[in-house]
C-alpha cells in the first residue's frame, strides 16, 4: 500500500499494488496492476470502488487506519467485477452505516456475490447526482464498458473522473501519476484498451458521448496510472482505436422456413446489418439457385445460415448448401447459425455443426464469454416460435451488432 497518497483536496488514494506476474482474463500481466480505490474525506465519507478481493482484509484495515470505518457514509461501486468490487465485503463488515451506491443492476450482483441482502443500497441513474458534504458526484452509465452494470462518477468540485476500468492500465506503478511514471505510458495504455476495452468498442460511442460536456482535469481509473496532464489525449485516443472502417463489408443470410418466423429473424438480422453499414444479401434457399448463394457467401465476409426445425432436422434446400460449404475455402469469414423452433430447436444445433466443419470463424456463446465477458450476446442465435416480441428482437440485434462490431474494427 501507498499510505496516504493524496490526489486532490480531501481525497485519497488507497489501493493495492500488485507486482506479480498476475493472472487476469486469461493474460498474464508481466508488469503486474493495482487496484485503485480512492477515499473522499468530506462530510459524508465516501470510498469509490475497492480493490481484487484476494486483498480484501489487508485493504479494510488499511482504510481502517485513516478513517473510523463506521464514519463512512457511501461506497460508490461503478462495476462489480471482483477486482473492484472484491474488498467490499471485507469493508462492509466495518463501514456497518455505509450505502452501497452503484446501478440498478449492480444490486443483486453484490447483493449475491458478497451476501449483502440486508444492506442499504442507493441506485443511481445516468446524469443523478450525489451530495457527499462539500463534494458533489455525477453518475453517468456506460453499461458493457465492460458488463452490462458499468457506470462511471464524475466529482464536480474537483473535475475528477472516477472511470473505473475506462482509461486504465495494467502496470505495478511504483509512481501513481502517469507523468511521474518516467516512461511513456502510451503503449501500456493502448495495451489496455486493446486486451479488454476494444471487444465492446461499440460502447466507447456511449462513454464519448458521457464525458463530451465535462471538464475532466483528471482521470482516476481503477488500473495503473492517474492522468492529470493531456487528459484530452487520453480520451481521444480511446474515440481514435474505436473508429470503424466500413470499407466493402459484406455478410450473407441464408435460411428456408415453415410459417416465415426464421425468414423474419432474417430480416432483423439484415435491418441490423445494414444499419451498421454492411451490404447484406439475404437468400431463401427454396427460392434461390444454389450457385447464387454460395458465389455470395464466397464474396461476403459474414455469413449467417438459418432454419426452422422439422422433426429435429432442417428444412427444405438447405443441407445440400451446407455441404457444399464445407468443401470451399471460407477462412477469415465470420459465421454464425439461427432459427426459429416451437418444440427443441435441433436444425439450429445441425447448422452449427455444419458450420464448424467448415474454416469460418463459427460464433459461439462460449467464445463470447471467453474472449469479452459479454452475457447478452448468443450464438446460436434460437428464437421460440414469432421473433416478434421485443426481447426477442433484442437478442437477433445484439448478435448482429456483435458480428458487426468484429467487421468493422478498425484493428
Amino acid at each position: 500500500m501507498i499510505a496516504n497518497l493524496k490526489i486532490a483536496d480531501n481525497t485519497y488514494w488507497v489501493g493495492k499494488i500488485d507486482d506479480r506476474e498476475v493472472p487476469f482474463h486469461r493474460l498474464v500481466l508481466a508488469k503486474g496492476t493495482t487496484y485503485n480505490s480512492y477515499l473522499l474525506k468530506t462530510g459524508k465519507p465516501t470510498v469509490i470502488d475497492t480493490v481484487d478481493m484476494e486483498f480484501g482484509r489487508e485493504y479494510a484495515e488499511h482504510l481502517a487506519e485513516m478513517i473510523d470505518p463506521l464514519d463512512i457514509h457511501y461506497i460508490v461501486i461503478n462495476h462489480t467485477e471482483p477486482d473492484h468490487s472484491g474488498g467490499l465485503a471485507a469493508l462492509a463488515g466495518k463501514a456497518v452505516n455505509a450505502v452501497i451506491v452503484c446501478t440498478e443492476i449492480a444490486v443483486p450482483e453484490l447483493q449475491e456475490i458478497y451476501k449483502l441482502h440486508n444492506r442499504n443500497f442507493l441506485v443511481v441513474k445516468d446524469g443523478d447526482t450525489l451530495d457527499i458534504g462539500g463534494k458533489t458526484l455525477l453518475f453517468k452509465e456506460t453499461p458493457y464498458l465492460h458488463t452490462a452494470e458499468t457506470m462511471i462518477t464524475y466529482c464536480i468540485e474537483d473535475k475528477i473522473l472516477f472511470p473505473c476500468d475506462i482509461f486504465s492500465t495494467h502496470v505495478a506503478a511504483g509512481r501513481l501519476f502517469a507523468d511521474e511514471a518516467g516512461f511513456d505510458i502510451t503503449e501500456d495504455f493502448k495495451g489496455y484498451y486493446t486486451a479488454i476495452i476494444h471487444p465492446h468498442r461499440r460502447y466507447v460511442r456511449t462513454l464519448i458521448e458521457a464525458v463530451k460536456d465535462l471538464d475532466i482535469e483528471m482521470i482516476a481509473p481503477s488500473h495503473g496510472f492517474v492522468l492529470r496532464q493531456e487528459v484530452r489525449k487520453y480520451i481521444d485516443l480511446y474515440a481514435e482505436l474505436s473508429r470503424e472502417t466500413t470499407q466493402g463489408k459484406k455478410a450473407a443470410i441464408v435460411y428456408t422456413t415453415i410459417r416465415n418466423n426464421t425468414r423474419k429473424m432474417a430480416k432483423i438480422l439484415e435491418d441490423s446489418l445494414q444499419q451498421n453499414g454492411i451490404e447484406t444479401a439475404v437468400w431463401d434457399a427454396d427460392k434461390a439457385e444454389a450457385a447464387d448463394i454460395l458465389a455470395s457467401v464466397s464474396a461476403a465476409d459474414a455469413v449467417f445460415v438459418g432454419s426452422s426445425t422439422r422433426y429435429a432436422d432442417m428444412i427444405g434446400n438447405l443441407e445440400p448448401i451446407l455441404m457444399q460449404m464445407q468443401s470451399m475455402n471460407l477462412e477469415g469469414k465470420l459465421a454464425a447459425a439461427f432459427g426459429s423452433y416451437g418444440w427443441s430447436g435441433e436444425a439450429i444445433e445441425v447448422i452449427q455443426d455444419y458450420l464448424n466443419g467448415t474454416n469460418m470463424n463459427v460464433q459461439s456463446t462460449s467464445g463470447v464469454i471467453k474472449t469479452t465477458g459479454m452475457t447478452h450476446v448468443e450464438f446460436p442465435v434460437r428464437v421460440r416460435f414469432s421473433p416478434k416480441e421485443p426481447e426477442k428482437e433484442q437478442k437477433i440485434r445484439h448478435a448482429a451488432e456483435f458480428v458487426s462490431d468484429l467487421l468493422l474494427s478498425s484493428f
